[in-house]
């Protein structure tokens, strides 16, 4: 049986300039005013200030989309938020295409996105980057998105799994 895996992280070079600037900016002024002769901050709500900024910014680096693909189903982790892989079984599929996407106007961005803020009938979206996703319809009725860098490998995989319960369009 064939088996597809893919790992993937936020590493796109404008993300990471943006993420830095958008530290580098505020922590920078924070300690311009820290500095000044007569300034009104203490060096405890400096010291706050800058480890806020900096927990709020680190985590992005840390998060990490896994998917596979085997005769069982399709597993997807979007760490932090899933400590362990969700798996579907092929029979809950009713319909698997890999497709493009927008992730701004379909889902709201990259990340874990749809669902309760965006529009529902799109799904949910698990995306760290690109416009190419793994676009499932549960027999259930919900719909998720699964972002690739692999389309041609995941056609690939898919063609082997998926039988006459579930349609695959390429």
């Amino acid at each position: 049986m064939r088996i597809f895996k893919e790992k993937q992280a936020f590493t796109q070079s404008w993300l990471i300039i943006l993420i830095v600037l958008s530290a580098v900016v505020p922590i920078g002024i924070i300690t311009n005013e820290f500095l000044k002769e007569n300034s009104t901050i203490g060096f405890k709500e400096f010291s706050l200030i800058v480890l806020l900024i900096l927990v709020s910014i680190v985590p992005v680096f840390f998060f990490k989309l896994k998917t596979r693909i085997d005769e069982i189903g399709i597993h997807y982790q979007f760490f932090p938020f899933h400590l362990s892989f969700k798996t579907i079984l092929w029979k809950e599929i009713k319909k698997v295409e890999t497709r493009k996407y927008d992730a701004v106007s379909e889902f709201g961005g990259w990340g874990l996105k749809g669902g309760l803020f965006w529009k529902k009938k799109n799904g949910v979206a698990y995306n760290v980057k690109g416009d190419m996703g793994i676009q499932l319809e549960l027999t259930n009725g919900k719909k998720i998105l699964i972002g690739t860098q692999k389309q041609k490998d995941v056609i690939f995989v898919l063609k082997s799994h998926t039988s006459e319960n579930n349609e695959m369009v390429s």
